[in-house]
Parts: C-alpha cells; structure tokens; sequence
C-alpha cells in the first residue's frame, strides 16, 4: 500500500523531539486531541505502534525509533533544499548559535566567511538546545559543553575551560569570599535543567555538591550574565566574559576550572553531505586555530 500520511509522519517526528504531545501541540499550532488523531492514523496506515504512551510523556518504540531515524534526516533534507530554492540562487546554510558566542567570538570574524564563500548566503540562528535543530532548519550548530551528544556527531572547535565568578558586591555583602561559603549561600544558575557542569566543577574542586542547594536554569548566556551582575547567583562563565571581568562587574571565585569543556560543532544526522556545510565546518576550523579565541 502506498504511504500517502505524510503530515502525520512530520507530526510524529515533532512528538518524538519535544517527548510529549503536549509539547508537539503547542509546536505544531494544533490542538493534543489533533495530534493524537495524526498519530492514530498513522499507526493504523503503518501496520505498527511508533509509541508507548508512558505516565510522563511518550517513548519511540524500536520499530518507531527506527522510523525516526530515517524520517528526521529525509524532512531535515527537504527542508535544506527548499531553503537553497528559495535562495535566489544562492546556496543557503545556517549556523545556530548562542548569542552570547556569536557577540563575543564570532562577529569579528564573519567578513572573511563572506569573502572566501561568496556563494554561500549564511544564516546565523540564535539556538540553545540541540534537540530543535533539525526542525529549525540548522545546518550547524556550535554548543558549549564535553560533547556528549549521542543523537549528533560532534566535534570539539576549541577548549573553553569554565569557572565560577560572582558579583563583587554580593562577596561584600557576604563578607567573604571562600568558595566552599559562598557556593552555599548563592543560588547556582544553570544553562539548563540537565547541566552536568556544576557537578563536574564541585568534583574538581574537591568539594560537596548538595543536592538540596539553590538552583535556577537561565539558558540564554547573556541573561545568565547579566543576572549574575545584578547579584542574583553564580555562575560557570569562560575566557569571554573578560571584559566584565576587567571592569569589576565580575570576580572569580576559584582558580578551579572544569578543563575539558570547550566549544563543539554539532551536526544535525545528513547534514555533511551538504558540501556547504561542509565548507562552513572547515571554515569554523581554520578560525578557531587561528591564535586563541578573543
């Protein structure tokens, strides 16, 4: 029997991503009721079950697992291509990136892209999480962390390493700057819910993490930033809050850092087979070689 339910293929794959209906629903501009009927019927026209309907949300089944697989690629493919159509011409890429890196490294250095690719009409999108890039239509993405993504390969562009830095005034209102004081005194603010960072930098320190301690995920850097400023928490920051750090705006806590966290390119599964991609990652390549970040 030939496929015809296409509309509801693109909805499981935005179930699958978000992890509930839910989430998709509300991504998708439809009703929950919508959403499970696309995937009833598609379920039916298939022959197989591509969830289990859990307590919490939903999980691919193998066959549905399967599916996915080779369905994220073939949309995220379309989706490129039609990008390219609409280009005038030009072949299109975009780059997802926090704003926070595209402010503080690579906005300085984007007129040698345009210069050695003329060709390529470049998209930069600001992005934090890995798991919308497909459906964002991102090419490319550059992510801080270790680089364990399992969904993606991944690469490391240059090492970061983090530290934690606070507010020069909130250490003055402590009256102190111990770290093993302030770190339970303050709230940790996150990149996100999962972040392993903290746990990792508590472990080189030589310090207890509490699980019980303060926390608040602000995901966008910048924020994160500027919140720390306003004395609302401490934060991992890297080499690129220098300038904050030199105006007194910032202080280093600890001379502890967590060494093997960098900047990656993450790529959405097909994505390299575009050669403009590829050039785009070569490209990204030769500027982080060239002398530290700045």
């Amino acid at each position: 029997m030939r496929f015809r339910h296409y509309d509801a293929l693109r909805t499981f794959v935005t179930v699958a991503i978000e992890g509930s209906f839910t989430s998709a629903a509300a991504d998708l501009g439809l009703t929950k009721g919508a959403v499970s009927h696309q995937l009833r019927t598609l379920e039916d026209q298939l022959g197989f079950k591509v969830f289990e309907r859990m307590p919490r949300g939903v999980m691919l089944t193998e066959k549905g697992e399967a599916l996915f697989d080779v369905a994220r690629v073939a949309f995220g493919a379309i989706d490129r291509q039609i990008d390219g159509l609409r280009a005038d011409g030009r072949r299109s890429v975009t780059l997802g990136l926090s704003t926070y890196l595209a402010s503080r490294w690579l906005s300085s250095r984007l007129m040698d892209f345009l210069h050695t690719h003329p060709a390529i009409r470049l998209r930069l999108q600001p992005t934090i999480d890995l798991h919308h890039l497909q459906r964002d239509g991102i090419d490319i993405a550059i992510r801080w962390g270790r680089g364990e993504w399992t969904d993606m390969a991944s690469e490391r562009l240059f090492s970061c390493p983090a530290f934690p830095a606070v507010a020069p005034k909130v250490l003055d209102a402590l009256g102190t700057d111990e770290p093993a004081r302030v770190l339970t005194r303050l709230p940790l603010l996150h990149d996100r819910d999962d972040s392993r960072a903290w746990r990792d930098w508590f472990a080189v320190a030589g310090l207890s993490l509490d699980d019980r301690a303060t926390t608040l995920t602000i995901r966008d850097p910048n924020v994160r930033v500027q919140a720390v400023i306003d004395g609302q928490g401490i934060a991992l920051f890297d080499r690129f809050v220098e300038a904050e750090l030199a105006a007194g705006l910032l202080q280093r806590l600890s001379p502890h850092m967590l060494e093997e966290y960098g900047y990656y390119l993450a790529f959405p599964p097909g994505s390299l087979a575009n050669p403009d991609v590829a050039s785009l990652a070569g490209w990204l390549r030769e500027a982080a070689k060239q002398g530290s970040p700045t």
